[in-house]
């Protein structure tokens, strides 16, 4: 009998340590998994508010194209998350289930243990008997052996009842949690089913907006042409200034002249290596806003055979919204393109952030700022309503990808 509710035991023992490592192991990734999929509701909720609201005018239609295109990419990114949380919550339902079955099993086997125990209890229970037990031992070693084995065996009985209300309450958690689990299952299912939906209406209205777009390709073609010649400007604007400001602070400095790396002064390489050991954790240049369009190239959201490449990133942010430093630094050049908005430029050691597109500025050449300083108010597209950042870092005269250093940007 001690046997049999050793093995139990220990098979429950094994049985409880995987279940506890798997379940571990996948609360870690489900919670990682909620994180993402709040994050991808959220950055949709602030695209519908930046770029989706109803307004007199929606802008060009390669914007409207271009938004819808960033959105249904988020859409997606949402419903694959969605799936992996109900991919994961079914391996948690499945060994959940044959937990519950494990222990059904087994609680069945104790149950029976515990009454065959009862009945010999009970066959044997006058306190006549357990004398009689004691005092027929043939010496005086049998019967303290014998009174031990009694004890014992109380103690037994009380530990296998123990055991049995311990497993049915556990049995209880598992079957709640079961419940629980379904429940979110079921929550899953039904907000991807909603996703879907508002993927099918988006891409709907994509389809309709390339066919008025192929209606009058002369004019999308227009469109296009003055969009690539604006960043083309922005980017020889910012190569030049770099290498400008590269040559002078070399120069200011006594170093060795050159286009390409400062010359480091001791105060510079400090801010320069705070700088690169926030990688990742920089805070973003708008108090609040969504990224529009990432950095590298990108498909044309009409004619995917087309690429193009941005330098930087678009934010999309609040009417009123001011751009704010990212990190530490000294304000290097305050620039504009030929009929465009203005730049600021701050230099953080040998690394550059540049912020384009404002309307009013409010720092100086030379002034020191700290992270999260205001630089100045983002422009208001009078015609589309958008209001947009375009933020750009460089280490040296080296672009680099904002998304890798702006903390989940």
């Amino acid at each position: 009998m001690h046997t049999g509710f050793g093995n139990i035991t220990l098979s429950l023992l094994f049985l409880l340590i995987v279940s506890s490592w798997q379940v571990n192991a996948q609360t870690s990734e489900q919670k990682a998994l909620e994180a993402k999929r709040e994050q991808l509701q959220k950055e949709i909720a602030e695209m519908n508010r930046l770029l989706f609201a109803e307004k007199k005018q929606r802008g060009t239609v390669l914007d409207q194209m271009e938004n819808l295109d960033q959105k249904i990419n988020i859409r997606q990114q949402l419903i694959r998350v969605t799936n992996q949380q109900s991919n994961l919550l079914n391996r948690q339902i499945n060994v959940n289930i044959r937990n519950i079955s494990k222990l059904r099993e087994d609680l069945e086997v104790l149950k029976e243990d515990y009454a065959e125990m009862i009945r010999k209890s009970y066959q044997n229970k006058s306190q006549q008997s357990r004398l009689m037990f004691l005092l027929s031992a043939e010496n005086f070693y049998q019967a303290y052996k014998r009174l031990q084995y009694l004890k014992q065996y109380t103690a037994y009985r009380k530990q296998q009842g123990e055991e049995i209300v311990r497993k049915t309450e556990e049995l209880a958690a598992l079957n709640r949690d079961l419940t629980r689990q379904r429940k979110e299952k079921d929550e899953l299912i039904a907000e991807n089913t909603k996703a879907k939906d508002a993927l099918l209406n988006e891409i709907r209205e994509q389809k309709d907006l390339l066919l008025t777009i192929r209606q009058n390709e002369s004019k999308y073609s227009a469109e296009l042409q003055a969009k690539r010649k604006e960043a083309r400007q922005i980017d020889r604007q910012i190569e030049r200034l770099i290498r400008s400001a590269i040559a002078a602070s070399n120069k200011e400095s006594g170093g060795k002249t050159t286009k390409n790396t400062f010359a480091l002064t001791p105060e510079a390489e400090i801010v320069a290596k705070s700088f690169s050991a926030n990688k990742g954790k920089l805070i973003w240049p708008v108090e609040k806003g969504v990224k529009r369009q990432g950095f590298g190239v990108y498909k044309d959201a009409i004619y995917p055979g087309i690429k193009h490449q941005n330098n930087g990133v678009i934010i999309a942010t609040d009417k009123g919204a001011r751009a704010r430093a990212v990190f530490e630094g000294e304000v290097i050049a305050i620039s504009a393109v030929p009929g465009g908005n203005k730049m600021v430029h701050v230099k953080h050691g040998n690394y550059i952030s540049t912020y384009h597109n404002l309307s009013n500025v409010y720092v100086k050449k030379g002034d020191k700022v700290e992270a999260k300083d205001e630089l100045g108010e983002i422009y208001t597209n009078r015609f589309n309503g958008f209001t947009e950042l375009k933020f750009y870092l460089f280490r040296d005269a080296t672009r680099l990808n904002p998304e890798e250093w702006i903390y989940r940007l």
